[in-house]
């Protein structure tokens, strides 16, 4: 075997590696999220309990925005938050989705936060709050800055002069921080694509 050939083999080895673990560890995951649910309800048929879920979040979606049935949520609601600790779970679990799926989102303003006076390191983030006059910092915004591969991140209260907005949605923006600035420079081209 040639020192080309072998070369060629380990190449193409890599590319199947590239392709084929990212497509494992997805189908791993939905699979294990699917049988979790389905775990939920004690009946022997696959998928059954995605659909009750579903089904049910769907439900409880519609009664809540239904005007005779929403005063009993929102009584509902109002108890549940007195309970200390419940409180703390319940509300930042609701205002963490409610910023991704809510009527008000928080991470669709994607910036820039200069991070040395001279503007040579930047870092990305969400604008999450624009105006921080009630805890006395006028002139501040708070940014979120996620981890790249993680599921977390860093809340900063910043002044507005460190703080430039970026021409980019905030999936692509997302994409960006989260894959370590590998990826989501291509959700660009597709978004100017779609424009013309």
């Amino acid at each position: 075997m040639t020192k080309f050939t072998f070369n060629r083999i380990v190449t193409y080895f890599f590319r199947g590696l590239l392709f084929v673990v990212p497509l494992a560890l997805t189908i791993y995951v939905i699979y294990e999220v699917l049988g979790w649910i389905d775990g939920l309800i004690p009946l022997d048929i696959p998928g059954i309990g995605l659909i009750v879920v579903l089904s049910t979040i769907t439900v409880m979606g519609y009664l809540a925005s239904f005007f005779i049935t929403r005063p009993f949520f929102e009584y509902f609601e109002k108890y549940l938050i007195k309970i200390p600790l419940v409180n703390i779970i319940y509300t930042s679990l609701k205002d963490l989705i409610g910023a991704f799926v809510g009527d008000q989102k928080k991470f669709n303003k994607p910036v820039l936060v200069a991070v040395d006076e001279h503007n040579r390191m930047l870092k990305l983030g969400f604008v999450t709050n624009e105006n921080l006059e009630q805890i006395d910092l006028p002139g501040y915004i708070s940014v979120y800055m996620p981890h790249s591969y993680a599921w977390s991140g860093n809340q900063f209260l910043v002044d507005k002069k460190f703080v430039t907005p970026l021409n980019m949605s905030s999936t692509a923006a997302m994409k960006f921080v989260v894959s370590g600035g590998v990826s989501g420079l291509e959700l660009l081209k597709n978004d100017s694509i779609a424009k013309l």
